[in-house]
């Protein structure tokens, strides 16, 4: 989407891909509980069943996909030749040095993405969103089976739908208005207010009735960081390489953060769960921190890179060796 999308357009973009997140948290327990009062699928029973289905279909959309998904404009086959050059040149104008969208890959560019400062502080940051997301995740059936103990197993599926579809409401929003403002970091300090009240109610309180209310302000901004990170490091570097690599491990580091959450809510620490509760507070506030000191370390760069002579710097070098620059080019400005 990065080859398709200018910086500011490409979080929406993305928005609209990762809001089936939250969709899924709130659909797809009620299609696993449809599926297991099948009897049977074929010769499997019980767990199976879900894999099996859900696999089968999985699979279907990924071999439609494979046939019709375009990766970049060049290889588009709905587009006039006109149209493609025009989609390329959107994109390579915001690019500092580049002749092209779609470089070679090599393993200084490469390096460049993953040693960039934005990607690192975003990288950890989305790390420590993704444990309060999954902590969600783990935590909103237990808090449902508190309040209403009596229901069916259905039911309590029936009760988390709501705060997952105002996630996946937020999910659009707030990168909908990253776009208009073609601001991302600000942003990401913005998703933290509501969420950090949210778990502090969760340690606070027992009451079952307030606890759910939470459940609706940690969903209001927790899933929109999603976009938000992965379009801020795709704004940050120049190169499709570095690109690649920095938006590789911005997701690998979300996924360990994933990790991290199932061994967050203990069963010992049932039903209140304070470690899990204050663990996901502690790491929601060091996102506030972390997203703000890195929202000001990009604006005293810029300003530093202002008192500096591209001319001179580049003076002598070739063309490759300013390509390969990337994000360290002085021409270059972080994009908060």
């Amino acid at each position: 989407m990065s080859r398709w999308y200018r910086r500011s357009e490409l979080t929406f973009r993305l928005g609209l891909y990762i809001v089936m997140a939250p969709m899924a948290g709130a659909f797809g327990g009620l299609l696993a509980s449809a599926i297991l009062t099948l009897d049977h699928f074929g010769s499997l029973h019980g767990w199976r069943m879900i894999f099996a289905i859900e696999g089968i279909i999985t699979i279907g959309l990924a071999v439609i996909s494979f046939f019709t998904l375009t990766d970049r404009p060049e290889t588009a086959s709905w587009l006039t030749q006109e149209e493609k050059d025009l989609a390329i040149a959107r994109v390579k104008s915001e690019r500092v040095a580049a002749t092209e969208v779609l470089d070679r890959m090599d393993l200084k560019k490469l390096l460049q993405g993953i040693i960039n400062p934005v990607t690192l502080a975003t990288a950890v940051l989305f790390l420590l969103n993704n444990i309060t997301v999954q902590g969600l995740a783990f935590f909103a059936p237990t808090i449902v089976r508190t309040i209403y103990p009596d229901k069916t197993t259905v039911m309590h599926q029936l009760y988390t739908v709501p705060p997952y579809v105002v996630g996946g409401f937020f999910t659009l929003v707030l990168p909908l208005l990253s776009w208009k403002l073609d601001r991302r970091q600000i942003f990401l300090i913005a998703t933290t207010p509501l969420v950090i009240v949210g778990y502090a109610i969760f340690l606070g309180t027992t009451n079952s009735e307030a606890r759910y209310a939470a459940t609706f302000l940690l969903s209001s901004s927790l899933f929109a960081v999603g976009p938000l990170a992965n379009s801020q490091v795709s704004a940050n570097v120049v190169s499709d390489t570095a690109r690649s690599s920095a938006i590789g491990l911005t997701v690998m580091m979300g996924n360990i953060g994933g990790l991290i959450a199932t061994w967050s809510y203990l069963p010992h620490d049932a039903p209140r769960y304070p470690i899990g509760n204050g663990l996901n507070l502690a790491c929601c506030s060091a996102v506030l921190i972390l997203a703000t000191a890195t929202y000001f370390w990009m604006k005293l760069d810029n300003k530093r890179r202002e008192g500096r002579n591209a001319e001179e710097e580049l003076a002598g070098m070739s063309q490759k060796e300013v390509q390969d620059l990337d994000w360290r080019h002085p021409a270059f400005r972080w994009k908060p």
